[in-house]
């Protein structure tokens, strides 16, 4: 992806976020600089990862496969490990009109997935064999909004704005908008996505950055370069 394309995601996923009266933290619109001065005193937002996301999973077509992520709060596995302390984590996130985010699953990370506004927000879900892979067969079962549901291999969930589902690992599930843009919520448990998001296709997790243009504000895979 073109650095100036990453800075107009992030600009429309502002307004965005604005208008369903979301607010983000004060470092979020921290320059490049900005951030880099204030390093020290942030340590823990960047080790923990949080900030702004944008992949197309590596394939080049942001519009058709590819994600909005903004994390804004993330635990510790060493906590989660232990069984107690911050063993939570929160993110916003938008899925656009037919946007494909592709089907994997997670080893360890729960999650309920919120649809906090927008159009419907429309989840494929398929259960895992007793290896804890792919099922093209196997269903199971969800919480949708704290309810039980039994879901068939492939079946479509479809979330009004206000429902959820909480999806445990080993949920294999793809997810997309469906009849315009969707806010969504996650809150989950610790959240690695370097190594915890195992897709069905081989496929990368983060976008490769062309620098067309200065970042209007860093994304955690900009972290290690520019900070670390």
């Amino acid at each position: 992806m073109k650095r100036s394309q990453v800075n107009e995601i992030m600009a429309q996923a502002k307004e965005m976020i604005h208008a369903y009266g979301f607010a983000l933290p004060p470092w979020a619109y921290w320059t490049p600089a900005e951030f880099a001065a204030q390093k020290e005193a942030a340590m823990q937002v960047i080790k923990a990862r949080n900030g702004w996301d944008i992949t197309d999973y590596g394939g080049g077509n942001f519009d058709a496969l590819g994600l909005f992520l903004f994390t804004l709060r993330n635990g510790r596995l060493a906590d989660l490990q232990r069984g107690g302390g911050m063993c939570y984590a929160e993110k916003l996130l938008i899925s656009r009109q037919d946007q494909l985010s592709p089907m994997h699953t997670h080893i360890i990370k729960a999650e309920d997935i919120i649809n906090r506004g927008g159009a419907t927000l429309v989840i494929e879900l398929y259960g895992s064999d007793d290896a804890g892979h792919f099922a093209e067969d196997q269903g199971g079962t969800v919480w949708c909004d704290g309810l039980r549901r039994d879901f068939a291999a492939g079946e479509k969930l479809k979330l009004a704005p206000g429902e959820s589902v909480t999806l445990m690992p080993g949920d294999w599930h793809a997810f997309w908008g469906e009849g315009g843009d969707v806010l969504i919520g996650e809150v989950s448990t610790v959240n690695d996505d370097e190594t915890d998001n195992v897709f069905r296709e081989p496929i990368g997790r983060f976008a490769q950055i062309e620098e067309d243009v200065p970042p209007t504000h860093l994304l955690v895979s900009d972290y290690r370069e520019w900070l670390l």
